[in-house]
């Protein structure tokens, strides 16, 4: 028995890329082996519940213009509408073939009158998740809790001034760590939100910065304590909404990791709308993490390049998407990690099969893109290029250089003695962009 909210529609077929039909899989096939792992291997798909299922699809200057039947204004028992909102979202899940899905506390519990409410409200739809996952076979990539949506967060969680902030905040990620080692979660998410500041006129950064170093090692202590398996992860998050945010960039986050002894404990999720809002690039952020051995999972949207706003659209860029999965599966590709659609609608899209269409479109971008990183990564295509570029410290001297064998003087002696004279060399910017929408 299903809800009826997609109609008829319960299964999304593959028909392939000559296919026009709106309501299928051009180039994402599951079962389709590219450099020896399904699709669904290399990709890892999850969706997200905020914005698929809780988002009403408000703007700064305008309210509601999703018409869902869970909505409070449809349905007087939040309990009964959480529960059919579940039956929605695996209807979508397993519709469109998701392996995972992803979700805040506060996306599937309702708002309860205090903490203990709010447990108890958490653990009810827990009990529901476990009978979906068990008929369906999806799984949880990773839970977090939603530490800025209330008014009680207005100045940050962890971050807070209040130290009974500091404490209800704690207490909730507690029960969301709980909630997500019982539902089989392979990551638990860190997501600030409004860990940050709107004037230091107010703000004791210093004081901010080592509650945070305490909260993050309160979790990574507790994860250890009752056994969790799973990767603890955080999602640098520039300037929105506060002016200044302490998670803002993969390099900020590795700071702040090494300084309170976190960086062989945590790893991060990026989201390219994130990575665009800090002024990076997606792949920008995804070297970083690599170069420093911290990535962990994505967020995968696009931002709107003219607007200084979080706009959380579907990703439809194949060759930015290639480039991003380049430098993954280059790395290795996904371990407890994967592609979470951190995407939504636009307001003026209200029609049920809407939420479907933008997922299909995704998620054949996604296969797209990976079939072109992996088909660089096999053929050399760029590492080629870039290891010729780099060949010269290979040599002994290059070596001594890096290694402590020369001192500075050393250095200037042996530069002079071999009468050492470079000449520029071309990047060779333009081929390897070429090559790029080659494979694409």
């Amino acid at each position: 028995m299903t809800t009826g909210f997609f109609g008829d529609i319960t299964s999304i077929p593959f028909e392939g890329p000559s296919s026009t039909n709106p309501l299928a899989f051009k180039h994402y096939d599951p079962n389709e082996m590219v450099a020896g792992k399904r699709m669904e291997d290399h990709l890892r798909f999850a969706i997200c519940y905020w914005h698929s299922f809780c988002w009403p699809g408000d703007d700064p200057f305008g309210g509601q213009t999703f018409d869902r039947p869970w909505f409070p204004d449809r349905m007087s028992d939040p309990m009964a509408a959480a529960k059919l909102k579940a039956d929605v979202a695996f209807e979508m899940f397993s519709a469109l073939g998701a392996p995972y899905f992803c979700f805040h506390d506060a996306d599937v519990r309702p708002e309860g009158a205090n903490f203990a409410e709010n447990t108890k409200n958490l653990n009810e739809i827990v009990d529901y998740f476990e009978g979906k996952m068990a008929d369906t076979g999806i799984k949880l990539l990773w839970g977090t809790a939603n530490l800025f949506s209330n008014r009680r967060y207005m100045s940050g969680a962890g971050s807070n001034p209040d130290p009974d902030v500091f404490a209800f905040a704690a207490a909730t990620v507690k029960t969301c760590l709980d909630a997500t080692m019982r539902l089989g979660g392979e990551n638990y998410v860190l997501w600030g939100g409004r860990e940050g500041y709107e004037t230091l006129l107010n703000t004791n950064m210093g004081s901010e910065m080592d509650q945070l170093g305490r909260f993050f090692n309160l979790v990574v202590e507790y994860k250890h304590k009752i056994g969790f398996k799973g990767t603890i992860l955080i999602e640098p998050k520039p300037q929105e909404p506060t002016k200044h945010q302490y998670d803002y960039d993969v390099a900020t986050v590795y700071g702040f990791l090494k300084r309170y002894g976190l960086e062989d404990e945590v790893r991060v999720n990026i989201e390219q709308g994130h990575a665009i809002l800090a002024g990076h690039s997606f792949e920008h952020e995804l070297a970083t993490a690599n170069a420093l051995g911290i990535f962990g999972s994505i967020d995968m949207n696009r931002n709107d390049y003219q607007s200084g706003w979080d706009t959380d659209q579907f990703p439809n860029n194949v060759p930015e998407m290639a480039i991003a999965y380049y430098h993954i599966m280059q790395a290795g590709g996904f371990t407890t990690g994967g592609t979470n659609f951190d995407s939504k609608l636009r307001r003026q899209s209200i029609s049920p099969d809407d939420l479907l269409i933008g997922h299909i479109g995704g998620m054949d971008c996604c296969a797209r893109g990976v079939k072109a990183a992996l088909a660089m990564v096999e053929d050399k295509a760029l590492s080629s290029i870039v290891d010729e570029r780099y060949s010269g410290w290979k040599k002994p001297e290059a070596d001594k250089m890096l290694t402590g064998g020369f001192s500075l003087g050393e250095i200037a002696e042996w530069v002079e003695k071999a009468d050492i004279n470079p000449q520029p060399k071309s990047g060779r910017q333009e081929l390897l962009e070429n090559i790029v929408n080659r494979y694409v």
